[in-house]
């Protein structure tokens, strides 16, 4: 009975979820390389593909995370690992443009639009990296904020920067960038080099040969039995270690067992390669990868 209260408690957030679809409004996570988190009023859950980011939610990767978020107006942000982001102020205005403020409290981001949008899209997006603010209204930026300094690079358009110790300063030609070390007052506006541009774009695209979650039908079954107690243990398990898990409840010879799972991964050799990672991190035996179209219904 305790399962079937959880598992109605998850239908009606999905059916929060789907009310906000139409609403378009929502802003949700695309893909993650574990581990990443989101911290919502005070608890910590493990970051997964398709989950709705709410205003003050706060998106945290770990040394080897990786998070993507697509935002309503087709913006992706991108976030390295150990990173520590914060989103507020996400919904339409009067005006119909999308507005957000995207506070990086540490780590590296790039914020970037696809061709179409960048031409049709409308947004007003304010991004703060540590002590730096941008306005964005139609550009692609990469930044970084750590504690020794705060960076923001112009990759293409155009923005407005700011610091509390300066007044503010237009970005309008590629590679510029903007920095200030902690306690100063920025430096002025200078130019990166392209090689250098490329080692720090790295720095938030996916890491090579690190299997990633998103959205498939594939997942990695991490125990299967007859006993909810048994896969709620299982699934708190995988939890308490950052990789997103759910429990699908499956009707077998007029009773139920109880699948864990964890994923999505969008293909049969993600899930595969991921098996036997999450086998001995978890001490668990019998983990295979599986296809579950039907795995959206579970607990998560």
């Amino acid at each position: 009975m305790k399962f079937f209260i959880r598992n109605a408690m998850l239908a009606a957030c999905l059916m929060t979820l789907v009310a906000s679809v139409h609403a378009e409004v929502v802003t949700a996570i695309s893909a993650i390389q574990v581990p990443a988190w989101v911290e919502r009023n005070g608890v910590r859950t493990p970051a997964q593909p398709g989950m709705e980011l709410h205003n003050r939610d706060r998106l945290v990767t770990g040394g080897e995370g990786r998070a993507f978020v697509q935002l309503p107006d087709g913006s992706l942000v991108k976030l390295g690992s150990d990173a520590r982001v914060e989103f507020n102020a996400l919904g339409r205005r009067n005006d119909g443009a999308f507005g957000a403020a995207i506070d990086v409290i540490t780590g590296a981001f790039r914020f970037t639009t696809d061709a179409l949008r960048k031409v049709t899209g409308r947004r007003a997006i304010n991004v703060r990296v540590g002590t730096i603010t941008a306005g964005i209204r139609g550009t692609d930026i990469w930044g970084r904020s750590q504690s020794s300094d705060d960076l923001i690079c112009l990759l293409e358009g155009h923005i407005v920067v700011s610091h509390p110790m300066s007044t503010p300063v237009e970005l309008t030609e590629p590679l510029q960038f903007y920095g200030a070390a902690r306690g100063e007052a920025p430096g002025a506006v200078s130019q990166v080099t392209p090689e250098k541009i490329a080692e720090w774009s790295l720095t938030t695209e996916p890491l090579p040969n690190v299997p990633l979650y998103r959205a498939g039908p594939w997942w990695v079954r991490l125990g299967v039995g007859e006993s909810e107690s048994a896969a709620l243990a299982v699934y708190d398990r995988a939890q308490a270690a950052g990789y997103p898990a759910r429990v699908l409840p499956l009707r077998y010879e007029g009773t139920y067992r109880y699948e864990v799972l964890s994923g999505p991964l969008a293909d049969r050799a993600s899930a595969e390669s991921v098996a036997p990672v999450l086998a001995q991190r978890l001490g668990l035996e019998g983990v295979d990868a599986v296809r579950r179209q039907a795995a959206s219904r579970g607990r998560q």
